[in-house]
């Protein structure tokens, strides 16, 4: 099972207790478009929820909400210029879950320091699912570990990248499951998924969004849900943790940042508001389409989530021994 974690008296990532006293009364808030710096290129759940939530914002608050997209560097360049911006609330960030966990851990020379960064709210979480080609004839997560501890160093997993969710992912169940798969780096998703639909590479965690058409049509079979508990959209596919691998959770979320000194008043204006939205019935229909489960959890929530995911993080690439990137 994974490292057990005692939060008390932690100080790792960002956390609530970094953002200032209020400056400005969030009554005349927004008095000009507001900027929601993307960490990657147009396209995918990443651009999509930003770009949702901002819709529905800039109707209710009359100002514009542009989604500025700056990729590169596994989004390090993105979330460098939110921690650059001036923290008057008028530049946020889209943060994935990996920019504010793992980035801090693997990249040594970050050009930004994560706690020049504050919590505002997770705006939706969404689970890694684990599946293989049809062509590896098991159809159960017990059935895939024998087959890997029979053969070790034999299954290849695919991801989209070093020190992705889905790398770290594969090496977790590496460790909790005692066995040797190998791991197949790609810039990105497509062309990962593309081998894995191709049969080139064997398996690969997933987020619903991504895998669920292909499930549906059965050129990828599901093994596990690598979340809390079972998906709706695959009420029959147990989670690993229910096939025998207790507290394994790998969950990807998508959070909202601001640069460390935007007042109070602001970030709960945020908060407040983007909750408001992510409970309305149409925001919600479009999130499950995007396989996102919404969240709007407040600053201190989403503080508390960055510090306990960074220590189990740094514990499992310890134990994994992931080199650092660059």
């Amino acid at each position: 099972m994974l490292p057990g974690i005692m939060l008390a008296g932690a100080s790792v990532g960002i956390t609530a207790a970094n953002a200032q006293p209020a400056q400005a009364d969030a009554g005349a808030y927004p008095s000009k478009p507001v900027r929601i710096v993307v960490p990657f290129a147009a396209g995918g759940v990443a651009d999509a929820l930003p770009r949702l939530v901002g819709q529905k914002l800039s109707e209710q608050w009359g100002k514009s909400i542009v989604v500025d997209n700056k990729p590169g560097a596994a989004g390090n360049i993105g979330m460098e210029t939110v921690a650059r911006a001036a923290p008057d609330g008028y530049t946020l960030g889209l943060a994935p879950a990996g920019n504010l966990t793992v980035n801090p851990i693997l990249f040594p020379k970050l050009g930004f320091d994560v706690r020049d960064l504050v919590p505002v709210t997770m705006l939706a979480a969404s689970p890694n699912v684990l599946v293989v080609n049809p062509s590896v004839h098991v159809r159960t997560l017990r059935d895939l570990v024998g087959y890997a501890r029979a053969h070790p160093g034999e299954l290849n997993f695919a991801s989209p990248g070093n020190g992705s969710g889905a790398h770290l992912a594969g090496e977790l169940l590496n460790l909790e499951a005692g066995i040797k798969t190998v791991h197949v780096p790609y810039n990105g998703m497509a062309t990962a998924l593309n081998d894995v639909l191709g049969g080139q590479v064997q398996m690969m965690f997933g987020g619903i969004s991504t895998v669920l058409q292909h499930i549906r049509t059965g050129k990828l079979v599901p093994i596990a849900v690598a979340g809390p508990r079972r998906l709706p959209q695959l009420p029959n596919v147990p989670t690993v943790a229910e096939s025998g691998y207790p507290g394994f959770d790998v969950t990807s979320w998508y959070g909202l940042v601001a640069p460390k000194g935007t007042p109070d008043a602001i970030v709960r204006k945020w908060q407040t508001d983007v909750a408001a939205v992510l409970r309305q019935p149409d925001v919600r229909e479009k999130l499950d389409a995007l396989g996102l489960e919404p969240v709007g959890s407040t600053p201190q929530a989403f503080g508390t989530t960055i510090s306990s995911e960074t220590l189990k993080w740094r514990a499992i690439v310890h134990r994994a021994n992931i080199p650092p990137l660059q």
